[in-house]
């Protein structure tokens, strides 16, 4: 997937469609005297559906589809005859996809299942025949009920990505080089701050065909939590993962300090993240001597509370360890 092409906001406007109009027709048949009412009811009007599809990772097949409009039932006709139904509009969007009222921000659902559906403006339904209103006192009514109009709304759809970790670290911290290395995703990487504009996802190959998915969030600042810098537009993509792998270059002048501000960062943001299971990598750790790592070693045993270990994606250092690690913290997220 490329940065262009990840879209994880959308507002659009749905309608749904009118019910028929009942008939009033009165039946007319050679031979038949008085034949009575016999007029059919409307049809129903097309609902707009919202309908989960595992197999989308983005909103951007929406991104130039701003009005979605159902069909309009059909009016109903003589011999009883019911109109048809109006046809009904699916939006498939990818799991983990929050829908809210544009104009309240009210969340209305949420799509975390493959084919869930939700009907998120219902058709009119259509109006009765006249051979509904026949009475003893009234034998040839010749009316019938109007369709009920449609539904219109703005929505906005909002996707939080369903990965099973998700990488937390400052920019720079080298989240995509080791989702470049782990997985088959092949972000933009470069030397300069905000390289990842666009979370990127990986899917990472395990021990006997087994794989999980790795989301690379754009790079976290202090004060992201109160909208500085871009991570804060992203922070709503970790909360769906089961597993935070934080991310800390070795050469960072105060690593405890800086896991302190990203801990800080997602309890401001939302306190419910400080829940999920924690694991620190303690990236380019191939800078490191055998001394100044039996050094920081020292240091981070007293410091962290949480597992850590030492990796480099470049020297391929760690990562199978990293791999089992992730895999054990899951199955029990799991079980």
């Amino acid at each position: 997937m490329t940065e262009g092409n990840f879209v994880d906001y959308v507002k659009i406007h749905v309608a749904s469609g009118n019910g028929g109009k009942g008939s009033a027709h009165l039946h007319r048949e050679k031979y038949v005297a008085k034949g009575g009412p016999d007029g059919g009811d409307g049809g129903r009007g097309g609902h707009v559906i919202l309908r989960g599809n595992q197999n989308l990772w983005t909103l951007f097949h929406l991104k130039f589809k701003r009005h979605i409009k159902a069909g309009h039932g059909e009016h109903g006709s003589k011999q009883r005859s019911t109109g048809g139904d109006g046809e009904d509009q699916y939006i498939e969007v990818p799991l983990g996809t929050v829908i809210r009222d544009t104009e309240t921000q009210e969340i209305l659902h949420e799509i975390t299942e493959d084919g869930q559906e939700l009907v998120i403006a219902e058709g009119g339904k259509g109006g009765l025949g006249n051979w509904h209103f026949k009475s003893s006192t009234n034998q040839t009514p010749r009316y019938a009920q109007p369709g009920i109009p449609g539904e219109e709304r703005d929505i906005t759809l909002e996707l939080k990505i369903l990965a099973d970790v998700g990488l937390v670290g400052f920019p720079n911290a080298g989240k995509s080089t080791l989702l470049s290395v782990i997985t088959a995703a092949k972000p933009k990487i470069a030397d300069y701050e905000f390289t990842t504009l666009k979370p990127n996802l990986g899917i990472v190959e395990y021990r006997d065909f087994k794989t999980f998915v790795v989301a690379d969030i754009p790079g976290i600042i202090e004060g992201a939590a109160e909208g500085k810098g871009i991570g804060h537009r992203f922070l709503r993509h970790i909360e769906r993962n089961s597993t935070l792998l934080f991310l800390i270059p070795a050469d960072a002048p105060d690593i405890p300090k800086q896991y302190e501000i990203l801990v800080d960062e997602l309890r401001r943001y939302n306190p419910e993240m400080l829940d999920k299971d924690r694991l620190i990598a303690i990236s380019k750790s191939d800078m490191l001597d055998s001394e100044l790592k039996t050094e920081l070693k020292a240091e981070l045993d007293t410091a962290f509370d949480v597992p850590y270990l030492f990796i480099s994606s470049v020297a391929q250092q760690g990562l199978t360890e990293l791999k089992d690690k992730l895999w054990e913290m899951l199955n029990q997220e799991a079980g």
